[in-house]
């Protein structure tokens, strides 16, 4: 399983000298206790840390170099707990190259109407403190995330969390390399992209391998090696030989195993974590990656067909975001019409993340019609019903543009006997029609990532740190 290292963010207060040293002391005891609190009780994954009030602009641009200076820090966050003057903090935002997350918040839920004085004022003024504060974050452009709120409160703490983790993907983007076996698909203009771009606004760095420097790694499998991952996969899913030679059925599936050892060694020898493949180019293959590709991302490996590196590349970040929790290359393939039974079928031939399965999957063998190489082993299951979204990422030259909706994902109508693929059924929320078409206008692709754990916010977020379009069909 890929890991993600232990990061953590650093919590800084806004403040200034005009209420005396008693008043700043409180101020530190106070965000300590936030801190404490969020810590203990707010399930977030990764720690905060609080560091300390700043109150001059010397101050405030030492502790921002520091932030960009530690790579362990994914972000920062700040409370303006009474009115800091935000010219002070004009360099050190200026020179922040992290997320950052404005904490609108007080110590205090209420007003203590029966005792309230002076003193207590000068302690809790982050109510136009906070408006100073946005003034200048706006002004700088900074697109920064704003959760307003108390912070013992569990909604409150829940967007605290989840915009760690797109912070942490966001960090992550910075160290993410796509392995391209072959080129993209001839003649698709979606797949196409500014690589140079990516890496640029995005960070992610994707290069170009022969499928021969693929089979060269293959050949090097030995058979105690997959005789080890045979049993694993036996242990974990259901293997049908259906109406094949056992022996045969063998043969197919040790296959994909092949190649599951191979590139996964491939992938760690280069630092790799997402990978493209592509049916026009398996010269030398013996099949289509289809079981194999399923196990990398079941891993938590980002991938796509086709040579579609934007999408692996966006799968893999969504991994980092959702700790590798039910999400999944997708792609749009066929629709249900029909009024009252508007769907989409999503599918890709063989390559579905196991990680949205409702059921044990199947290790099934069957005929493919595309590639010109043996049948292919793969995973075979039904998706899961609930909330999720669908997200794609087009690359507009001018800009990236993500596009996303709101889906209502559900079990297929009747079982597909004579389509032994893994598939996810969802209609948007919005409605077939009004989804699809606004989709289309946007430019939006057929590949896509699905999840049932990310949020749109969480895209909105992520679209924000990135500096691209978003385009969210509501």
């Amino acid at each position: 399983m890929l890991e993600v290292p232990q990061y953590e963010f650093w919590f800084a207060v806004g403040s200034q000298h005009l209420y005396g040293e008693e008043t700043l002391r409180e101020v530190a005891d106070d965000a300590k206790k936030i801190v404490a609190g969020l810590n203990e009780n707010g399930n977030l994954p990764y720690p905060i840390v609080f560091k300390q009030v700043l109150t001059t602009a010397d101050e405030i641009t030492k502790f921002m170099k520091e932030v960009n200076y530690q790579d362990k820090v994914a972000g920062v966050i700040t409370w303006m707990h009474t009115f800091s003057p935000a010219k002070n903090w004009i360099r050190g935002t200026k020179l922040l190259q992290k997320p950052l997350l404005h904490f609108a918040t007080q110590f205090l839920n209420y007003i203590p109407y029966d005792t309230i004085d002076f003193d207590y004022m000068n302690l809790n003024q982050s109510a136009h403190g906070d408006r100073e504060y946005g003034y200048i974050n706006a002004r700088l452009q900074k697109h920064n995330k704003i959760i307003y709120g108390h912070w013992q409160d569990p909604a409150i703490m829940q967007q605290i969390a989840d915009w760690e983790d797109v912070a942490v993907a966001y960090d992550e983007s910075f160290k993410l390399k796509v392995c391209r076996f072959g080129d993209t698909m001839r003649n698709v203009a979606v797949t196409e992209g500014d690589k140079v771009q990516a890496q640029i606004q995005l960070g992610w760095t994707v290069d170009y391998y022969g499928v021969g420097d693929l089979v060269a790694e293959i050949n090097k499998v030995q058979e105690s090696e997959i005789d080890e991952q045979y049993a694993d996969l036996k242990s974990k899913y259901t293997l049908v030989p259906g109406d094949m030679d056992e022996s045969a059925y063998q043969k197919t599936v040790r296959y994909q195993l092949k190649q599951y050892i191979a590139m996964k060694r491939f992938f760690e020898r280069g630092g790799y974590s997402a990978f493209t493949s592509n049916f026009e180019d398996l010269h030398g293959l013996e099949q289509l990656q289809g079981l194999s590709a399923q196990l990398l991302m079941r891993d938590g490996y980002g991938f796509a067909g086709e040579g579609d590196w934007k999408t692996a590349a966006l799968l893999r970040t969504f991994k980092i975001m959702t700790h590798n929790q039910k999400t999944a290359f997708m792609e749009d393939y066929t629709l249900d019409l029909r009024p009252g039974h508007e769907a989409i079928l999503g599918s890709h031939m063989l390559e579905v993340d196991p990680s949205i399965a409702s059921e044990k999957p199947r290790v099934e063998v069957h005929p493919l019609d595309i590639g010109n190489k043996a049948d292919p082993a793969r995973l075979v299951f039904s998706g899961l019903e609930g909330d999720a979204i669908d997200v794609t990422l087009a690359d507009f030259r001018n800009n990236f543009k993500l596009v996303t909706y709101a889906v209502d994902a559900h079990q297929a109508e009747k079982e597909t006997p004579h389509l032994p693929v893994a598939k996810q059924m969802w209609t948007p929320k919005v409605g077939l029609k009004q989804g699809a078409t606004q989709w289309i206008q946007a430019g939006g692709g057929h590949h896509t990532v699905f999840s049932f754990a990310a949020s749109e916010e969480q895209v909105s977020d992520l679209a924000k740190m990135y500096g691209v379009d978003l385009c969210s069909i509501q």
